[in-house]
């Protein structure tokens, strides 16, 4: 194969339609426009989603659904799936390393549902009433 040999597919490449040339071609007059109506006219169609002045559809519906970039960001944690990171000392790249969150996570909070049954500290992580208490029963420490 040649650079000059090459050449498309036979029937990839198909003449236009000529409109507007008589009779015979079967395009002529109105050109495949039918008769009047604003499809007809030069100019003449609307924007896309436009129902002829009916409410259009992304309007009936109802809105729903909005997540913020900042939750990206932020998991949470439950007290109960402490027991599944294995050092002593809990941290954001203990968590990630654990499977815990997400490897984009920059914000966590460890939520008090459930128990822990060992001591461990908390290093850099926001922790709610609830889990500071269980945490503090369990002889563990929080730590900034």
């Amino acid at each position: 194969m040649q650079l000059n040999t090459l050449h498309p597919a036979p029937g990839s490449k198909t003449k236009s339609k000529r409109l507007g040339r008589g009779i015979g071609s079967g395009k002529g007059k109105t050109c495949g426009r039918g008769h009047k109506g604003q499809r007809a006219r030069a100019g003449g169609y609307h924007k896309v989603g436009f129902e002829g002045g009916q409410m259009p559809l992304q309007r009936r519906i109802p809105k729903s659904g909005f997540r913020s970039r900042q939750s990206l960001h932020r998991d949470e944690v439950y007290l109960s799936d402490l027991g599944r990171v294995e050092s002593d000392v809990i941290d954001l790249a203990a968590l990630i390393a654990a499977g815990l969150v997400r490897r984009d996570t920059k914000d966590i909070k460890i939520i008090g549902s459930g128990e822990i049954g060992r001591a461990v500290t908390i290093r850099g992580i926001a922790v709610t009433a609830g889990a500071r208490k269980a945490i503090e029963a369990a002889k563990g420490k929080i730590e900034g």
